[in-house]
């Protein structure tokens, strides 16, 4: 598979977080997801339990428009096709009372490759400032 591919699912699976599709999150991540969200916890969170009550209050865009964007992507290819890592800056832009607004953070996504496709199995982020 080629970054494109890769990069392409990506958007699909973030843009199920942000426009409050619980069905496309859960098509596109692991049951056994684990990750680090700077903003949440500082603790290891586990499973898809925690993120499906923030996606279906729309935890993040409050139900506003938004664009998504994936800056400076570099993606590796690992254990011969099998899993992938991606890292980039993701960019949420929201349309608030007072204008646009835009928040950064650094991300680091594992896939692996399993016999339903893609899934998203680990999530690292850190500040993007």
């Amino acid at each position: 598979m080629d970054e494109r591919a890769i990069l392409e699912f990506l958007h699909r699976h973030l843009e199920s977080i942000f426009s409050k599709d619980w069905a496309g999150y859960q098509a596109t991540t692991s049951a056994d997801l684990t990750l680090y969200e700077h903003f949440v916890t500082p603790h290891r969170q586990e499973g898809l339990a925690f993120h499906q009550f923030m996606i279906e209050n729309s935890w993040a865009t409050q139900d506003k428009p938004h664009h998504v964007s994936i800056l400076e992507p570099k993606v590796q290819m690992l254990a011969g096709g099998l899993v992938a890592v991606a890292t980039y800056t993701l960019m949420l832009s929201t349309v608030e009372d007072s204008g646009l607004k835009h928040h950064t953070h650094n991300e680091t996504r594992v896939l692996e490759r399993t016999g339903e496709g893609w899934k998203v199995v680990h999530v690292h982020k850190s500040p993007g400032m």
